[in-house]
């Protein structure tokens, strides 16, 4: 029995207090954004919710109107976080941005502020989405749910710990290792996690059409912890199902919870492998159209801010 020690390069992460400390951040990062949220929620709940036309009658007018002054503070809030956004595409153009931090790092800020600076600017427009600001307001609706794609993309792509890609010969090579690995052990036999390990035949991948790529693999990302769960529930006794809720969470079984984990990674290598070539092209036309509406949104937010300090706001 060889289990212990099931590891992959593909995804083992690098230890030390630099990964902590990029967690503890993040975790501070996204519990800010949430708290901010949730108190915006509960203190103009009651002002949201008013018809344009009694808005003006509430005392929180004043205070939450889009020129308020904390409606036009969460605005400055809003553009500060997409100025730190747009920093993201420019490290590989300036050297020596590039050098500073992990390009992981800087995605994971980069998927937060994504979503924390259309958050801020929601409530600072209070709920009103009219004229030039409202236009820009829909674009960068847009320029979000399109990044949410472009991350699912970005994933699929195998990377180096530099974020480097990877080839082929690389990924085989990883994908080796680990079937040598699961080879080792005799605590699950081969056929009991063979479904985990299918993936589309070339052929079937190379004709389907992007949406179809897409859902495919979207997918096979969902029904993986649930096949996990399976492979787990054959190896544990009753009282274990309900423990780990059917094999959803991990059990106590320190091996068999390192196959399992060997297991879903060569499941998630092989999948990034069979559709390695349709991804990159995914993820070329995704920049394609990314970008223009990103332009775009900061254009349109330039001549919001232009008109704003006109009409003498600031």
């Amino acid at each position: 029995m060889a289990s212990a020690g099931i590891t992959s390069p593909f995804n083992s992460a690098p230890a030390g207090h630099a990964v902590s400390r990029h967690k503890l951040r993040l975790a501070f990062a996204w519990l800010a954004a949430v708290c901010l949220t949730t108190a915006l929620t509960i203190y103009g709940a009651g002002y949201y919710k008013l018809g344009l036309e009694d808005r003006p009658l509430s005392p929180l007018h004043p205070i939450l109107r889009p020129s308020g002054t904390f409606g036009l503070k969460l605005g400055m809030l809003g553009v500060a976080m997409f100025l730190v956004i747009f920093i993201y595409p420019l490290r590989k153009r300036w050297r020596w941005l590039g050098t500073l931090g992990k390009t992981t790092h800087w995605l994971d800020f980069h998927v937060l502020l994504g979503i924390a600076a259309p958050v801020m600017v929601t409530f600072h427009s209070s709920f009103k989405f009219q004229g030039l600001a409202g236009i820009a307001y829909w674009i960068m609706i847009i320029v979000a749910l399109s990044g949410f794609a472009g991350r699912y993309i970005y994933a699929k792509i195998p990377r180096s710990l530099h974020a480097a890609e990877l080839d082929m010969g690389e990924l085989n090579g990883q994908a080796q290792a680990i079937a040598l690995e699961l080879s080792r052990q005799s605590i699950v036999p081969a056929e009991a996690f063979s479904a985990l390990l299918r993936v589309p035949d070339p052929t079937a991948v190379r004709r389907m059409s992007l949406l179809n790529l897409l859902w495919t693999m979207f997918r096979m990302d969902a029904a993986r912890p649930l096949q996990a769960a399976s492979l787990r529930r054959h190896n544990l006794g009753g009282l274990q199902w309900l423990t780990t809720l059917g094999g959803l969470l991990k059990s106590n079984q320190v091996e068999l919870e390192e196959v399992i984990a060997a297991v879903r990674r060569q499941s998630a290598l092989a999948m990034k492998m069979a559709f390695l070539d349709r991804v990159r092209g995914a993820f070329h036309l995704w920049h394609v159209i990314h970008r223009p509406f990103s332009i775009s949104f900061a254009i349109l937010v330039l001549i919001h801010i232009g008109v704003v300090v006109t009409l003498g706001y600031f």
